[in-house]
């Protein structure tokens, strides 16, 4: 926001970066020299920065018709303390965008950040990543952290596999500054969600993009191969060329919430099937159908057919939930390591023993009848 619109809305707006109970960290947008010269003409304390970063409460109002207030909003700022560096949110603009893992709004693309050597590069986790990416809607940026530890020639086997799932990704080493001025270049000026697996490098990655933070870096587990999460809750952070940058909390396993049929849109290898083409039944989810233009030899496919399998149970259960009169459950098998499955379910009380206090009562009321 620029100081013509601060003079013409007569508003104080900003951007929430960060949620923490029921305060709200708010940066206010850059001000024109009268607006600022108004506002240190009320004492503010000169360690705080500029543009002001205030913490906010939310008006009353907002609270009753159940506005929530996400990181990522643009709001309306009413009563700032210049001195205490304290506000109230009064608005919330209209949001461009909405995500609910991470809750976040107004993001523009989504910034996945893997590595290709430890951990190692694992195809079936970053398909995962990719497709809960993809759908979102929003743009997605691909970044393979530690190149540095694989020969050119295994970087380029890498780089040509993803081109066929198609993807473009770029090869950076923030340990030794390869590349990443170029990943730079792709986050100006917009908002980024940088996600991924914990220990490929995100918390690095942001610590060198903004050389004023020092957010803490975790080490990969030697047992697991995994890395340990160092991310407690999302904030943005400003880029020293603008925009901003959201960092989220690593999860391993994204869930595959999606809905099944719209599932095969998230895979841009299919979708180029499908640009050229049509299956023969509208609602074809492209497994054994007759005439289906998607099914065929493409290395993604059998990632595919798990996603669906795990899209159609998520829905089945999200159904059983909303009814409760539904036949099936789920359950877990004792030795399927989290692995779980549909099986009917018993009709509700008809096969449950009667208890001795329900059968005492139902013989005296017998008693009394035959009395």
């Amino acid at each position: 926001m620029t100081g013509e619109n601060f003079a013409a809305t007569g508003q104080l707006l900003g951007t929430v970066v960060a949620v923490q109970a029921n305060f709200y960290r708010v940066q206010l947008d850059e001000e024109d020299r009268e607006m600022r010269e108004i506002r240190e003409m009320g004492k503010q304390d000169p360690h705080l920065p500029y543009p002001p970063l205030l913490l906010c409460t939310r008006r009353t109002r907002l609270k009753k018709i159940g506005q929530q207030v996400m990181v990522g909003d643009r709001v309306v700022v009413e009563e700032p303390d210049w001195a205490g560096g304290r506000g109230a949110i009064a608005e919330v603009l209209t949001r461009q965008s909405e995500l609910d893992r991470p809750a976040i709004a107004n993001v523009n693309q989504i910034l996945l950040v893997f590595a290709v050597a430890d951990p190692p590069l694992e195809p079936y986790q970053l398909s995962r990543f990719l497709i809960k990416a993809e759908s979102t809607g929003l743009d997605v940026l691909l970044c393979l952290n530690k190149s540095d530890l694989i020969s050119p020639l295994e970087q380029q086997k890498v780089s040509d596999r993803l081109l066929g799932w198609g993807y473009q990704p770029i090869f950076i080493s923030v340990k030794d500054g390869i590349n990443t001025d170029q990943a730079a270049r792709y986050l100006s000026n917009k908002i980024t969600v940088i996600a991924g697996p914990s220990g490929v490098g995100k918390s690095s990655l942001i610590n060198s993009l903004i050389d004023s933070l020092e957010l803490r870096v975790g080490e990969v587990s030697g047992k697991l191969a995994r890395g340990r999460h160092t991310t407690r809750h999302t904030e943005l952070f400003e880029l020293p060329s603008g925009g901003m940058l959201a960092d989220t909390p690593g999860f391993n396993q994204p869930d595959m919430d999606c809905n099944p049929e719209e599932l095969i849109r998230y895979f841009p290898e299919a979708r180029e099937r499908l640009a050229v083409g049509s299956c023969r039944f509208s609602d074809c989810l492209h497994r054994d159908e007759p005439e289906c233009v998607v099914r065929g030899d493409w290395e993604r496919y059998q990632h595919y057919l798990e996603f669906l399998d795990a899209a159609i149970a998520h829905e089945t259960q999200r159904h059983q939930q909303a009814d409760p009169e539904s036949t099936m459950k789920l359950k877990s098998k004792s030795k399927g390591k989290g692995q779980s499955q549909y099986e009917p379910k018993l009709e509700s009380k008809k096969y449950r023993r009667i208890s001795r206090k329900t059968q005492l009562q139902d013989l005296q009321e017998l008693y009394r009848d035959e009395d």
